[in-house]
This record gives C-alpha cells, structure tokens and sequence, in this order.
C-alpha cells in the first residue's frame, strides 16, 4: 500500500515548477504594510495606503529587475506616465453597482484594507490574506473582497497565486459589463510592445500580441527585455475560477488584465452582456497566477507550467 504521506508529497510537487530548494520567505509588517522576502532580499510589498486600492509594489523579478511599473509612485526616467490608476499590481473593477472602482476620476470608489486574516512564512512559500471593504465616493459600503495571495519562487522564477472572493455582503452587487477590469499588472515600459523594444504577447490559444487583446485564454505571457534581461510575466486562470477561461484586457502600451466581465466591448457588439449580479450573501470566486520568469513562453515552458497549476 502506497504511504498517504508520500501520495500527498507527489500532489504538491505539481503545484509549482520544481525546484532543487525551498526558499526562505519572511513576512514584515510596516504599518499596515506587508514586505515579502525571499532568502533575505525583497520580493514585493503589499501596500494598503498608496491611493484607493491595496497594490503590491514593487515586483522583484527572479533576475533582480524590477517587473512592474513604478509611476505614479515613482518617478523613473523613461517610464510612461499614461493611465495612472493603474498602479503596479492591483485588483478592482470598473462598474460595481454603477460605482467606479478602476479609474480615479471623482466619485471613484474606493477598497479600503480592513484587516488581515492570515500572514504565514517559512521554506518554500509564504501567504498574506486580508478582506476588504468597497465603498462608494459617499462612503457607503457596496460590497467586500476575501483575498489570499501565495507567495512562491524557483531558480527561475517567482510567483503570486491570487485566490480572490467577492462577497456581495451587503445587498446584491451587480458587476457590470466594461473593459475596465479587473485583476491587473502594469508591466516594465521597456516590455510592452508599443515600444518597439522587444516586447511581445502570447496566449495558449497562438493568437500574439495585439490580437490577444479581448480573447479568452488559459494564460497569457508578456515577456521582453528589462536592464538587459530576458524576462516574462505569465499570466495564469486557474480552471476552478469564475468564468474560465477569462478574457484578457492586455493593451500593447503595457496594460495586463484578466477580466471575466468586459464581453461586450471584447467581441465588439452590443447585445451581449457580461454583467454578473450576486444576490445578497452570495459569492464568487476568482483563481490566478502571476508568473515572473525569464526568457520567452517557449523557453520558461509557460504551457506546462499551465498544466501542473491546473491540477
């Protein structure tokens, strides 16, 4: 009879890409701030008071290059300045019950970090949870999110596993149909593919760089060159997720978005609707990763990678 210890091992083995050993991930609370480390150098910080949405800011890649924008945090010479909402990682959505979470226009609303429910480190991973309040521009509350970041890494990569849940905990909650949406990454400018240094898209389905925007797809990968090095950022829907697979708001100016609810705009007419309305006390809940590799899609074996989170 097979060890049930050792049957466990071989489920968690395909969790993430393999590795030779687990790296030490620390936990440090700033305030109301979350520095993540990994073997005593910086990962990422999860940051609740930057503007009107918790982020994680910066994104240290496997490499040592930053992986996410740093404007409007930072200013950093040759960087764009364009769209300022969208701020490193973060996770909003456009239309919720009319309100506007995605942009900072007045009467935006806003997702206040109310508190942390879990913050676990050791070797090979380390996990932040926090629930959050949506509050419209008056103050009133629309609805809360339970979120579970998974922090990982390997010798060539890093990742974040995003397990999040809305909750429409005070009446039922409308997440309306728009592309400005949801779960979100503003990658290096020296990546995208506007800029003409590199930088390309492709999904699981073939389709490459601007005929990736709007189309639904397992992963999708952004990879490029920054400082010097080739670096990709996987962008992973777990199979178990709301709507999979998830539609994809991935702009050649750097934008990086899965988004289950912008259909009408992503196939282009107007009697569809991906609006969805949770009744009150209902739920639902969203899987994904963020995979910061090296090299292309092909190279990193974005597609098996794809296959061992699936399961």
């Amino acid at each position: 009879m097979r060890c049930p210890l050792l049957l466990l091992a071989a489920v968690a083995l395909v969790v993430v890409p393999v590795q030779a050993r687990a790296a030490k991930f620390v936990l440090k609370r700033q305030q109301e701030d979350v520095r993540v480390e990994i073997d005593g150098k910086l990962f990422t910080i999860y940051r609740t008071s930057t503007g009107p949405k918790p982020i994680l800011w910066p994104v240290i890649g496997p490499t040592g290059v930053e992986m996410a924008r740093a404007f409007p945090m930072k200013d950093v010479p040759g960087e764009k300045h364009d769209h300022p909402h969208q701020r490193s990682v973060w996770f909003t959505h456009g239309d919720v019950n009319g309100v506007d979470f995605w942009s900072e226009t007045p009467k935006h609303g806003s997702i206040a970090h109310r508190e942390y429910l879990r913050l676990e480190e050791g070797d090979g991973q380390a996990v932040v949870a926090a629930v959050n309040d949506w509050v419209d521009a008056a103050g009133k509350k629309v609805c809360e999110d339970r979120r579970v970041l998974t922090f990982g890494s390997g010798k060539d990569w890093r990742s974040i596993d995003w397990e999040i849940t809305l909750v429409a905990s005070e009446g039922p909650v409308k997440f309306g149909d728009t592309k400005e949406g949801s779960l979100g990454i503003r990658i290096p400018t020296a990546m995208d593919t506007n800029s003409k240094l590199g930088g390309h898209i492709v999904n699981s389905a073939g389709q490459t760089d601007d005929d990736t925007w709007g189309k639904p797809a397992s992963w999708v990968d952004y990879y490029g060159t920054v400082d010097g090095q080739a670096v990709g950022i996987a962008f992973m829907n777990h199979p178990t997720s709301f709507r999979y697979p998830t539609r994809w708001h991935v702009r050649n100016y750097g934008l990086f978005a899965a988004n289950p609810f912008g259909l009408r705009d992503f196939v282009g007419k107007n009697d569809v609707d991906g609006s969805y309305l949770l009744e009150k006390g209902a739920s639902l809940v969203l899987r994904h990763r963020m995979l910061f590799h090296t090299g292309d899609a092909k190279s990193a074996k974005i597609a098996e990678v794809f296959e061992q989170y699936g399961k």
